[in-house]
């Protein structure tokens, strides 16, 4: 009796340390990521301060560019206009808004948001390295092998989603916004907040969606997204690709609107090509494992 008293409190320890040696391996990843975090923090503060230090650059050149009717996307749909004879509206020549502060430290705030705007873009491609530098040692050599150039990759697509947003979306929905008039009474006087606030919704969105192609190799990877449920449903993604078109720039120019969505589309149909070589690669994988 006193032996199976003793194996089962032997037992009993043997089952607390693994418990305790798990808890303790899951509070090391957690001090792990702790530190990829802060380490992502010093460097978005780092931009940061360098965009304060230049925010006279940053605010007449980057922030104040699409409302100034000398921008590169206005000049360009003068050249197009012109080329193509659209008419005298589709060149841009004046974007009627004032732009006003209301409150107090409203100027102050708004140099320090926008320069954590910038940061967070700036320092965007570092805190993807340091996600890669968290996930890395938990994937197996083939899943390594298969995620080498996620932080490139996902940086160029944020990168070009980011310019998309500024150079098309942006200027586009400002424009239209503000020549859009409920009676002539009314002046657009425009707070230098919501100025700020609709144009970085709109480029950091643009960015955000671009990374399409990097949420749909994960889901296939895990085995949620198929290319054949991504085909099946495509004529439901381009309805709701143009519902977002529609709503990121309201305009009822239909030229502006499949200028927004095909891109988009490229988006989608980029994933499903990536979704079928992430499923080609996993039946390939498993015939060998079972001919092995």
């Amino acid at each position: 009796m006193n032996e199976i008293s003793g194996k089962k409190l032997i037992e009993t320890i043997k089952q607390k340390g693994k418990s305790l040696e798990a808890e303790m391996s899951f509070f090391d990843h957690l001090e792990v990521l702790r530190w990829h975090l802060i380490r992502s923090a010093i460097a978005i503060a780092v931009f940061m301060g360098l965009s304060f230090s230049f925010y006279d650059f940053i605010f007449d050149t980057i922030i104040m560019g699409p409302k100034k009717p000398d921008f590169w996307t206005y000049r360009i749909m003068c050249i197009i206009g012109e080329k193509f004879n659209l008419g005298p509206d589709f060149c841009v020549t004046d974007i009627p808004i004032n732009i006003i502060n209301t409150d107090m430290a409203g100027q102050f705030t708004l140099q320090l948001n926008s320069s954590l705007l910038i940061g967070l873009v700036l320092g965007f491609p570092y805190l993807l390295y340091e996600i890669w530098l968290f996930v890395k040692p938990a994937l197996s050599d083939i899943e390594r092998k298969s995620a080498n150039g996620f932080v490139f990759y996902a940086t160029l697509l944020f990168v070009i989603g980011i310019l998309f947003g500024y150079y098309i979306i942006a200027p586009l929905s400002v424009n239209f916004l503000a020549h859009y008039t409920v009676s002539p009474e009314i002046d657009n006087q425009i707070t230098v907040d919501s100025y700020l606030s609709s144009v970085a919704t709109l480029t950091l969105g643009s960015g955000i969606v671009f990374e399409l192609p990097i949420i749909i190799y994960i889901l296939s990877k895990v085995g949620i997204m198929t290319p054949k449920f991504m085909k099946a449903t495509r004529r439901y993604a381009i309805i709701v690709i143009l519902i977002i078109a529609a709503i990121v720039t309201p305009t009822p120019d239909i030229l502006t609107m499949l200028t927004v969505s095909f891109p988009l589309f490229l988006l989608y149909e980029l994933s499903i090509v990536i979704a079928g070589k992430v499923e080609k690669n996993k039946l390939k994988a498993e015939k060998a494992f079972y001919e092995n």
